[in-house]
């Protein structure tokens, strides 16, 4: 031992070092095991948000919005078994051989109209995906189904919308949307911040004329192609086949409305120019799938609609399916029960035909209730126009139906064609299909993101779809031109019955479908 270790000095020191040391090191050690366990019990507590790959509930909300990448039926089980027919086809497909298509629908909806509406926009969009897959003589790309959910009333569109951008980029290779569901402001700002961001979008059932291009000759929502006639040309469909007269018309409307309530108002208020009767306003909730108080307004409108003229016998309705039933159970204690009316609305009338909350015995007494509607399953079976659309053209979506009860194809749970959405969802989807495998490049496998929404103004003549719910031939702004629109009753047993088809021009498309200047 050196003689400097001897020193009582330095033993001192190194003992003061020593025990410092050990404290310090003792604390760090404690505030480690604190820090560790603050972040374990936060850890432990944070709340779970969840639901499925792709899909998760928004801070404050209940319900599980964004873009669901395997099978998952937002907790409804009408919907579990097209959604496992969805995704067991996207699990058959083979890496880099697809792109993505996502479907819009708000899932999340509860009220049972609107479900049945969703399940059959799903089993329709799906049959077009199995379609492209497996009857396209190996075209490329091949479909891949997503489904892509804003919410129940589209509240949570911007998460959506940042979700399906991040997928047009790296392996899921989204390259359209489909669907969207209703004209409602939300899905209208969904649309406008898609089509910016460069994404095209086929909407399937939405007509409000708002939310189109081509109005006033600007296009606002670059890359959007639609399906269906919007409210104008229902409108004038609709007149061509009820011959309206303003003299003898009446307009119930809905105040403020939303984009499908207001331009349809504004469509039926052109027909009816010069009427002698103010226009009778009602103002529903602002979810307008809710009840509200308007059963009360209706039946003070019911008063009106007596008081009008012994000549008067057409009432235009410009609103929802909730209130356009609360209005029909409404008419039906009226107190002019000898007159008829006919009432005539737009394609929101086909959510009715399973509403159990509808009195049908009002169609009982001189009331009859028609709509426009988007599609019908008996629309070319029992009209034999030559052009605008086929029972052929039909026959290969029903021939495709019949083979959906079980392997390999379903099964897709129980179908209906007489509302029109899975008629209508399944020729979104095919338009959709088409534009991308019109974009893709010779000898290449998936095309550009731009040049899918460049398709859309050659949609037309001899490259026209021809839909099951007829011909889409589009104008310059991917609107349809002279569409069919199928004119459907309700019916006071049950149901609805395909009336006739109706058409924008008065008249079915010439051969060519060639829209005019």
């Amino acid at each position: 031992m050196a003689a400097g270790d001897r020193s009582p000095l330095i033993r001192w020191l190194r003992d003061v070092w020593e025990i410092r040391l050990y404290r310090y090191t003792a604390l760090l050690l404690t505030a480690a095991l604190v820090t560790g366990l603050v972040f374990g019990v936060r850890a432990l507590t944070r709340e779970d948000r969840s639901c499925a790959a792709g899909v998760a509930r928004p801070p404050g909300a209940a319900e599980c919005v964004g873009v669901a990448t395997e099978a998952y039926d937002f907790g409804h089980a009408q919907l579990r078994n097209v959604v496992r027919a969805i995704y067991a086809e996207n699990d058959r497909l083979k890496k880099d051989t697809y792109v993505t298509v996502a479907l819009m629908l708000p899932y999340t909806a509860s009220t049972p109209s609107t479900l049945s509406d969703i399940q059959h926009e799903m089993q329709g969009a799906y049959l077009a995906q199995y379609q492209a897959n497996h009857s396209s003589n190996g075209q490329a790309p091949a479909i891949r189904l997503v489904l892509a959910n804003p919410g129940a009333t589209s509240e949570h569109w911007e998460a959506m919308v940042d979700r399906l951008e991040g997928m047009t980029r790296g392996p899921d290779r989204l390259r359209a949307v489909a669907g969207v569901g209703q004209s409602t402001d939300n899905n209208k700002k969904a649309v406008a911040e898609l089509t910016r961001r460069g994404i095209p979008v086929v909407g399937a059932s939405i007509t409000a004329d708002d939310l189109a291009n081509g109005q006033d000759g600007e296009d606002p929502f670059p890359g959007l192609a639609r399906v269906s006639p919007t409210n104008t040309d229902e409108a004038r469909a609709l007149a061509a086949f009820a011959k309206v007269e303003a003299g003898r018309a009446l307009l119930v409307y809905d105040k403020p409305g939303d984009p499908y309530t207001r331009t349809l108002q504004t469509s039926f208020a052109a027909l009816i120019k010069g009427s002698p009767y103010e226009p009778q306003p009602f103002t529903p909730p602002a979810d307008r799938t809710q009840e509200g108080t308007t059963a009360n307004t209706f039946r003070q409108i019911t008063h009106l609609v007596c008081d009008t003229s012994p000549q008067t016998d057409t009432i235009l309705f410009a609103g929802r399916h909730t209130q356009l039933r609360q209005f029909i159970n409404a008419l039906g204690t009226r107190g002019c029960q000898e007159r008829r009316f006919t009432v005539l609305t737009g394609d929101e009338g086909s959510y009715l035909t399973g509403d159990k909350k509808l009195d049908r015995s009002a169609l009982r007494h001189r009331l009859s209730v028609r709509y426009t509607a988007l599609a019908h399953g008996e629309a070319w079976a029992l009209d034999k126009a030559r052009t605008g659309g086929s029972a052929a053209d039909l026959k290969v979506l029903t021939d495709l139906l019949a083979r959906a009860g079980g392997s390999p194809v379903g099964p897709i749970g129980t179908v209906d064609l007489a509302d029109g959405q899975l008629i209508i969802a399944y020729d979104a989807m095919t338009l959709a299909v088409h534009g991308i495998r019109e974009a893709t490049p010779d000898g290449g496998s998936v095309p550009a993101l731009a040049d899918v929404g460049l398709q859309w103004p050659q949609v037309k003549g001899s490259l026209r779809v021809s839909g099951a719910s007829g011909w889409i031939c589009l104008d310059v702004h991917g609107n349809p031109y002279d569409k069919a629109v199928p004119i459907v009753e309700l019916h006071p047993d049950g149901g609805s019955v395909f009336v006739r088809i109706a058409w924008p021009e008065g008249k079915p498309p010439g051969k060519e479908c060639l829209p005019p200047s």
